[in-house]
C-alpha cells in the first residue's frame, strides 16, 4: 500500500519519470503543485500541454522551435559553419557562451549497437544534404565524450571526409581548477593532443 492516496501518488510519479528526478524531489515537487492556488496550476497545466503541441522540430537542423524554423536557421547573419551536436540540450550550452555564431545540426542522439541506434535512426542524412546546399565550410562534431560519441564522430567524419569539408572535433581537456593528479589518462591525453602554443 503506498504511503500517499491515489491522486498525489500519480502525481509524484508524474514528476519522478523527468530525468534526473528522484523520489524525493519528486514528491517535493508534487506537494509544491498542491500548495499553488488554482490559477496557478491551471497556468502551469496550460504551460505543460501548450509546449507539448506548439514546440516542435527545425525542418532545417532539428532544434527546437515553435514555427517551421527556428531562430538560429533563421539568422542570415550566421557563418557557413555546423555544429554538430547530440541533442538540444548541447545546443543552448553552446548558445549560452555566445562565441560561437555558426549554425547547428541535431543528430538526435549517438550511434549506439546496444540500444538498436544506428545511424538510420539518426538526424545524418539532412546534414550531408546541407553540405552543398548551404556552402558549408566547416562541420564540427561536438558529441560527447563517451564511448557512443567517440563512435559517432568518427562515423561522421568517416561520411564528410569524401565531401571535401573542414572536419574539426571540440577540444576536451582538464578543467579549470583541476588537479593534475586526479585527472583520468583519457582526459589528460585529450588535453595535450588539444595544446595551444602561447604567444
Amino acid at each position: 500500500m503506498s504511503e500517499f492516496i491515489a491522486p498525489l501518488e500519480s502525481l509524484i510519479e508524474g514528476f519522478a519519470r523527468l530525468p534526473g528526478v528522484g523520489r524525493k524531489s519528486a514528491t517535493r515537487y508534487a506537494l509544491a503543485v498542491l500548495d499553488m492556488n488554482d490559477e496557478d496550476v491551471m497556468s502551469f497545466a496550460d504551460s505543460l500541454a501548450g509546449a507539448k503541441t506548439r514546440i516542435k522540430r527545425c525542418k532545417i537542423c532539428g532544434n527546437f522551435t515553435d514555427t517551421d524554423t527556428c531562430p538560429v536557421c533563421d539568422d542570415t547573419g550566421r557563418a557557413p559553419i555546423i555544429c554538430v551536436v547530440e541533442d538540444v540540450r548541447a545546443l543552448m550550452s553552446i548558445e549560452r557562451v555566445r562565441e560561437y555564431r555558426g549554425r547547428y545540426h541535431v543528430l538526435g542522439g549517438v550511434l549506439s549497437p546496444m540500444n538498436n541506434i544506428g545511424p538510420d535512426q539518426l538526424n545524418i542524412a539532412s546534414l550531408l544534404s546541407r553540405i552543398s546546399a548551404e556552402g558549408v565550410t566547416e562541420v564540427i562534431i561536438a558529441t560527447n565524450p563517451t564511448v557512443e560519441g567517440e563512435a559517432t564522430a568518427m562515423y561522421l567524419t568517416k561520411l564528410l571526409t569524401p565531401l571535401g569539408v573542414k572536419t574539426s572535433r571540440l577540444a576536451y581537456g582538464i578543467p579549470v581548477g583541476a588537479d593534475l593528479e586526479y585527472t583520468d589518462a583519457v582526459t589528460l591525453m585529450r588535453a595535450l593532443d588539444g595544446r595551444r602554443e602561447l604567444n
